[in-house]
């Protein structure tokens, strides 16, 4: 099996208890759906609405609160696709980041009538998959990401459980 290395970071002032085993096998699930089959590494944060706020705000220049935030470490419009896997000296392909606001998480499980774990593995497709170039910006993006979504989603339905 490929070597992926997935760095998992939950803030403890938030006093949850996630099964970090579950959330990085959503991750390696996406991953695997996405056929990378390159060594990769990335980070998934877990944190409060006020830190990913403040992020939206830095980097994003959106003074608001959102559920998750992805930041890639090489973008790539930034190099030519078929160098977008080059390994790097180390062997792991450095994807970035996904920044997960947990209470956003917790509001928006509520709002759509569904349970946090099921929304916690939504955000965190919906943040590895702008890691992997997708976006949502222009509609046809868009409907391109939720039909992978969906599709991850519905792998994981299938998928035998723990």
């Amino acid at each position: 099996m490929t070597e992926r290395e997935i760095n998992i970071h939950i803030e403890q002032e938030l006093n949850v208890t996630i099964n970090e085993d579950w959330l990085r096998s959503i991750a390696l699930d996406t991953l695997n759906a996405e056929s990378i089959k390159q060594p990769v590494e990335l980070g998934l944060v877990i944190t409060d609405t006020e830190t990913v706020w403040q992020l939206n705000k830095t980097y994003r220049d959106k003074d608001e609160p959102t559920d998750v935030l992805s930041f890639q470490m090489v973008h790539q419009s930034e190099q030519e696709p078929e160098s977008f896997f080059i390994a790097p000296p180390d062997g792991f392909h450095h994807l970035g980041e996904v920044v997960i606001s947990y209470p956003q998480t917790v509001q928006q499980a509520k709002d759509q009538g569904h349970n946090i774990d099921q929304e916690l593995a939504f955000l965190t497709i919906h943040g590895i998959l702008h890691l992997l170039g997708y976006d949502h910006e222009k509609p046809e993006e868009g409907r391109l990401m939720q039909a992978r979504e969906k599709v991850i989603i519905e792998k994981l339905k299938a998928s035998p459980s723990e």
